[in-house]
């Protein structure tokens, strides 16, 4: 098992140093800020950031792929920054073509923390009113969470394993400058 973020600060080092804790080997696929690099914790020096946000987006979708069915693998996404909706969509699009997940699924799960996610996800409902988008179609595409637990919750059920512990909830929390998310 291993665990590839984005390399970015904020929520993504919240998520490696989980991860980290945890003992699980990390990876990232990091963009080269021009005005200087931001740091995340503890990646290997090999790593090399990346310039363009394509290659990030190509290595995290190879990550997210299951190549068979005990493959666990899913698309966790956090607030962010602008490149967050460019991924999203990026791998919605990939979904909905069906070049990621037609053999075997592979859960994506929008974390909406304190409503973060809320206007675009209006946007998604106003493109259905336009018609360019078909009733239920993005919502069968991803899960929208508010909560670690209702993830946790999701996962435990798209892969049928037993649903976590209240001790596991809460060992969950995830830690931030801003504050605490569960």
């Amino acid at each position: 098992m291993y665990f590839m973020t984005g390399a970015g600060p904020d929520l993504m080092d919240a998520a490696t140093k989980g991860a980290l804790e945890a003992g699980t080997p990390v990876g990232r696929f990091k963009i080269s800020k021009e005005a200087g690099e931001w740091t995340a914790s503890n990646f290997h020096p090999y790593q090399p950031s990346e310039v363009f946000f394509s290659a990030r987006k190509h290595g995290l979708v190879d990550a997210a792929v299951r190549s068979c069915s005990s493959d666990r693998t899913a698309v966790v996404t956090l607030p962010g920054g602008i490149g967050i909706p460019d991924e999203n969509f990026e791998i919605l699009a990939l979904i909905q073509l069906e070049r990621m997940g037609s053999e075997l699924p592979v859960p994506f799960l929008l974390m909406n923390y304190d409503s973060f996610y809320s206007k675009i996800l209006g946007f998604l409902d106003d493109c259905k009113d336009w018609g360019t988008l078909s009733n239920g179609e993005i919502t069968s595409m991803w899960k929208v969470c508010d909560s670690n637990s209702e993830a946790l919750a999701y996962l435990a059920g798209f892969y049928n394993l037993p649903p976590p512990s209240d001790k596991a909830r809460h060992d969950n929390e995830l830690q931030t400058a801003s504050g605490t998310f569960s």
